[in-house]
Formats: C-alpha cells, sequence, structure tokens
C-alpha cells in the first residue's frame, strides 16, 4: 500500500516538475515534499475526523404516535357515509408485552431488570442464559385477542346469514310481576329509514318488525324504530307483548276454515290442511305461524309482497275467522265434515239450537261450506295445460313399453305396509314363488375368496 501511495505521489511530482508553466514555482522544498521521511510522518499523524452536518428531525419525530394512528384508522366523512369504515384496522398496542431491559439477549443490568445488590454482593452485569420459551410468551402476549363468534344451529341463523331476518331474540321483557313464560320473538324486517330535519339534515334510524307469540293461540306483532339496532329490537319486542291476539285453531294443528284476506293490494289466500302437511307459505308467513302454534297450512300471496302488509293481511284474516257453532248458529243447518283419511265418513261438529227443515231451505241459498266462508267467491284456479311431449308419437310408444308397470311403486310401498314384504293373493298359494331377501355377506365368506 505504501509503495503505490510512493509511486502515485511520484507521478504527480514528475508531472508538476516537467510542467512548463510550473517550472518557476517547483524548488527544493516541493521536492523534498514527496519524499519517504515525509511520506512516514504524515501516515503517522494523528487526525481528527471531520463533522458531518446531519439533519435530527425525521416524520417519525415530527409526528406524534396518535397522529400516525390517526392517518391508518380512521376515513373521511364522505367515505365513512359510504361505508369506508367496516373494514379499517384498530389501534394496536406495541408496547404490550415489553419490559424495559429484557430483550432477544438475556442480559442482567443491575438497577434497570435486577436489583444492585443481592444481600451484600454487588451485581456485575452479565449475560443470562437464553429462556426458550420467553420468545413464545412475548408473541402470545402481543397476539391479539379474537372473540369467536357464538356458532348457531342453521335453524336459528335466520333466514339469510347477511341480515337478521327470521331470528330469534327472546320473550319479551317481564311487565312488573307478569313475566311471559314459553314466549320467544321472530324479527321479521329490519331496515335503515332516514328522514329530513331542519337542524341535523337527513337523520336515520332503524326499524325492526317483530312478531311474538307462545306457539299456543296467543301472539302479537309490533313495529319500533330507534338510532340503534338493539334499542329498536327491546322496544318492538316489548311493544308487541302488550298486543297480544287469541287465534282460534282446529285441533291446535291447522286454521278453522279456508279464507281470503286483503290489506291494502296485498292479498292472501289461505287453505286448511291435513296434519303432518307442514306450512307451505312465504317464510314471514311461516314465523306467524310458529309463533301461533299452526303445523299444517297452505298460503299464496298476490300483490304486494310488502312485509308488514303480508302479516297485517294475515292476522286480520285469523282473527275474522268463524268458530264451528257460529257457522251452524248462523245457518241453522248441521255442520258436517267429510275427511278423504276416513273413508269420506260423514261427521256432525257442530249443531245449531233449532234445526231448519228442508222446505225453509231456499234453493239459492249458498249450503257449499269453502264458498260460504269466502263469502261467496270462489278462488280462481287456472288449469295446468299439458306438457308439449304428449302429442309426440314416441310419448305413446314409451306409455305402451311402460304398461305393465304402471303404478308400481305405489303397489309395493302398499304391500310392504301391508304384509311387511312383497306379497300377493298367491303367495300362500305358491311359497316358492315367494321374494326372498339376498344373503348377506358374512367375514367368513369374504375371507375364503380371499
Amino acid at each position: 500500500k505504501l509503495k503505490m501511495i510512493r509511486t502515485c505521489l511520484l507521478r504527480v511530482y514528475g508531472f508538476a516538475k516537467n510542467s512548463p508553466r510550473n517550472v518557476s514555482f517547483v524548488n527544493n522544498d516541493i521536492y523534498n515534499l514527496f519524499t519517504v521521511d515525509y511520506i512516514h510522518s504524515h501516515l503517522l499523524k494523528t487526525h481528527i475526523p471531520l463533522v458531518h452536518s446531519t439533519r435530527s428531525t425525521t416524520f417519525f419525530i415530527n409526528k406524534s404516535a396518535d397522529e400516525l394512528w390517526k392517518g391508518v384508522t380512521t376515513v373521511s366523512n364522505a367515505g365513512r357515509r359510504r361505508g369506508r369504515a367496516k373494514g379499517l384496522m384498530k389501534k394496536k398496542d406495541l408496547n404490550k408485552g415489553q419490559i424495559i431491559g429484557v430483550g432477544k439477549i438475556s442480559m442482567q443490568f443491575p438497577g434497570l431488570n435486577t436489583p444492585v445488590f443481592r444481600g451484600k454482593e454487588l451485581l456485575q452485569q452479565q449475560k443470562l442464559p437464553v429462556d426458550p420459551e420467553s420468545r413464545e410468551k412475548f408473541a402470545k402476549l402481543q397476539r391479539p385477542m379474537v372473540l369467536k363468534k357464538i356458532k348457531l344451529s342453521p335453524l336459528e341463523r335466520g333466514w339469510t346469514s347477511a341480515h337478521i331476518g327470521g331470528r330469534k331474540v327472546g320473550p319479551p321483557d317481564p311487565i312488573g310481576e307478569d313475566t311471559f313464560d314459553g314466549f320467544d320473538t321472530w324479527v321479521l324486517e329490519s331496515k335503515l329509514v332516514s328522514h329530513m330535519t331542519g337542524n341535523l339534515g337527513r337523520k336515520s334510524r332503524i326499524s325492526i318488525f317483530v312478531v311474538t307469540g307462545n306457539g299456543n293461540g296467543v301472539a302479537g306483532f309490533a313495529l319500533a324504530k330507534a338510532p340503534v339496532q338493539k334499542a329498536a329490537i327491546k322496544t318492538a319486542k316489548n311493544r308487541a307483548g302488550q298486543r297480544l291476539m287469541y287465534i282460534s285453531r282446529y285441533k291446535e294443528h291447522t286454521v278453522l276454515h279456508d279464507f281470503a284476506t286483503q290489506f291494502g293490494n296485498t292479498k292472501i289466500y289461505v287453505k286448511k290442511m291435513h296434519e303432518g302437511y307442514g306450512l307451505v307459505c312465504h317464510r314471514a308467513i311461516k314465523a306467524c305461524c310458529e309463533a301461533i302454534g299452526i303445523k299444517d297450512m297452505y298460503a299464496k300471496v298476490e300483490g304486494s309482497i310488502n312485509l308488514q302488509h303480508i302479516i297485517k293481511a294475515f292476522f286480520i284474516g285469523l282473527l275474522q275467522q268463524k268458530l264451528y257453532q257460529q257457522l251452524a248458529d248462523e245457518k241453522r243447518l248441521h255442520l258436517v265434515e267429510f275427511k278423504s283419511e276416513n273413508g269420506n265418513y260423514p261427521e256432525v261438529i257442530a249443531s245449531p239450537s233449532k234445526v231448519r227443515k228442508p222446505e225453509e231451505v231456499k234453493s239459492h241459498e249458498i249450503l257449499d261450506f269453502t264458498q260460504y266462508v269466502l263469502g261467496g267467491k270462489i278462488i280462481l284456479q287456472k288449469k295446468k295445460y299439458p306438457p308439449f311431449y304428449i302429442k309426440h308419437p314416441l310419448y305413446k310408444t314409451k306409455l305402451v313399453k311402460l304398461e305393465r308397470l304402471r303404478n308400481f311403486d305405489e303397489t309395493r310401498i302398499k304391500l310392504m305396509a301391508e304384509y311387511g314384504a312383497l306379497h300377493s293373493f298367491l303367495t300362500e298359494k305358491y311359497p316358492e314363488a315367494k321374494l326372498r331377501p339376498k344373503p348377506k355377506r358374512s367375514e367368513n365368506n369374504e375371507t375364503e375368496e380371499e
């Protein structure tokens, strides 16, 4: 390295010596400047380092921690109105789990993380053995606490996952000593409503429409609004508990009779159904039936599908039902029921105190039960048009091929229910024709085959 410095200096000296412009400036003193002794003395001399100017202010020093967090945890008012504040990051405590004097390397600092004296012994700064569990403990403290969602069964999640409609929110609050035992409340509708005010501008609230009932003929519905959803639900279910109605049912499983009802532009046609049929209707009507205790019913909604109108029309129809004794007293005739499951055997279910004679019954009088309870009207039932393929020649060929198999499934189910197997009237005469079940494969047979 010294040799390289010397050669460089000599080259500079040679260039200066040979230059005609600098001849007058070169003398013996300059020559002595590039000698070996001077170079050694220059390299051995202590040099003071140059002081460079630095900027002590940075972006992270200028702004406080609150201002920095505000940049990532807030959104503008316009963005908040458009729903951009939903997925914002929350403020984190970065110092959580950190202790002064404790780091990745375990060190002992007397006076900082340990006492200065231990008894009469003066502690010294030293490195401690590595703790393998310290990092895991620190990571566990830094990990944010995640509150798990309460997992509901599919029947308790409501109609959809995004909205609260169809969910149960519990019974109304007790009023004094009166409690609502056995009651439950269903949320039918939840929506955001707003109106314009003179001083606050557009003011928004949550509108909740609920129905409550005990499943035994007592139910009520109500509407409430509040700035917060939780408060609106509480107000609505308590209000519904104060507006209860009793609904009559047939054998505690269906409506008394068919009826047609209307509220606004919403029309509902309800049919009484046999036991085991189930609820085939609008989902809001189904929730009302569960609150009332109706298990079997068919309902068809026509016209406007405004949910509040649907519920009001349904309750109006239920309240306008007539009891069988009331119908018998109005007509002064016996009310007779025919059921297909009973072989259409006539059964008198209501009788008036005084029955009219056949001569007193007028010819134009309505004697059909369904037509009478519908107010003399008949529900239009459009005829189903036959499918297009029945006129095709191949369809007739198919019917001929399947003629011997028609009603096969119904007959098979009937025989299984009656005899427990596929029997016929010839089974006793020809026992060899009896259908034998297939033998089950045992483990011994499987091992032999292998």
